[in-house]
């Protein structure tokens, strides 16, 4: 998924689920920023203190991609969660072990991840883990189907997607085809040789796989279960119980809303529909809130952006030897708890929840 729907739908459910707008934001920043870390190391500071930070993401081209172990610190814990198939811990899917790779909407694992983000609900980073987790529990429904890993099974051929405007023959599509054909025979890693088929909420498409299986998938169908879903997961961590039984539905309205801006912001940018469903929030298209009472937005990098509040840096990236004033306020800061957050799940991914169903991946 992109932009819009990882920072925008998830402020909405956020606030559906009773978060008030201050802890909404944060979690729907955190969910949007995991895309967004794609620098890791030591941060130093000029009094000797220092922090140790990941990354979350790595850009398609990124020569890191071609390390299997990065890829497995990356794209697996946060992108692309094994699914086992959607068996249960001690029951195996048909086939070989990457069967039990492949992203699988709603599984048993990411039910998994869900309950250890909760048992976190008191934590300093709580709110921001909750965003991390929202990121990976949605991805897991628009990359079902693929495996974080570089493997024949993520290869596409025959991709056709209906709604997809572009004039044939054009220069954008000679580009597409070269960057599919390159991720799908030179790196077959995720979805990367499907382009963003799997992540455009309006698209209807379909392609054959590596396995060499026909598969047809409706967007709007998938994204709509994944906002059900990360609706009780959301009012389960507000509750602070993960198995509280839950009883509350989006408002029907609401829901309408969501679908209906899904369908009908068809523009292939993910920035342009990001600003729609912004505008669509401000405007009072929601019942959680009145007609210009409630902006949003989001600024990754530079200033205003999480990591210049920590920091003082609008730097896009580090160098080695950079130090930084080291301000009290930097403990409890939004990006120092993301990262610590980050790292807590990405240690408890792949070191408690992907063993318990015989998956050793790191």
């Amino acid at each position: 998924m992109q932009i819009d729907f990882h920072h925008a739908v998830t402020y909405i459910l956020a606030r559906l689920a009773g978060f008030p707008a201050e802890e909404a934001s944060k979690v729907a920043y955190a969910a949007a920023y995991v895309d967004d870390t794609i620098n890791d190391g030591l941060i130093q500071f000029t009094n000797k203190a220092f922090y140790s930070r990941i990354s979350s993401a790595h850009r398609m081209m990124d020569p890191r991609n071609f390390r299997a172990l990065a890829n497995r610190f990356v794209w697996l814990p946060f992108h692309f969660l094994p699914g086992n198939g959607g068996k249960i811990h001690d029951q195996n899917p048909e086939g070989t072990f990457i069967q039990k790779l492949v992203c699988t909407q709603d599984s048993f694992v990411a039910r998994d991840m869900v309950t250890l983000c909760i048992n976190d609900a008191e934590k300093p980073y709580a709110l921001h883990r909750l965003g991390i987790t929202m990121h990976v529990f949605a991805d897991a429904f628009s990359h079902q189907g693929f495996a974080g890993v570089s493997h024949e099974i993520n290869e596409v051929s025959e991709l056709d997607g209906e709604g997809v405007v572009k004039p044939k023959k054009s220069l954008q599509d000679i580009f597409n085809l070269i960057i599919s054909f390159f991720v799908g025979k030179v790196l077959p890693l995720g979805h990367g040789a499907a382009i963003t088929y799997p992540d455009l909420p309006y698209l209807e498409w379909q392609y054959r796989n590596g396995l060499g299986q026909k598969i047809y998938r409706k967007n709007p169908e998938i994204f709509i279960q994944a906002v059900e879903s990360m609706f009780e997961a959301m009012v389960r961590f507000r509750m602070k119980n993960p198995h509280y039984m839950v009883t509350e539905k989006i408002p029907s309205k609401d829901l309408d809303q969501i679908n209906k801006n899904i369908r009908e912001f068809t523009d292939e940018n993910g920035d342009i529909r990001h600003q729609k469903w912004i505008n669509s929030i401000f405007n009072g298209e929601f019942s959680f809130a009145e007609s210009g009472k409630e902006k949003i937005g989001y600024i990754p990098k530079g200033i205003g952006s999480w990591k210049y509040l920590a920091l003082g840096t609008e730097c896009y990236k580090e160098h080695k030897k950079d130090l930084f004033v080291y301000h009290k306020s930097f403990l409890t800061s939004d990006w120092k708890l993301f990262h610590d957050a980050l790292q807590k799940h990405r240690l408890e991914v792949l070191h408690d929840i992907l063993p318990k169903y015989g998956i050793c991946a790191a």
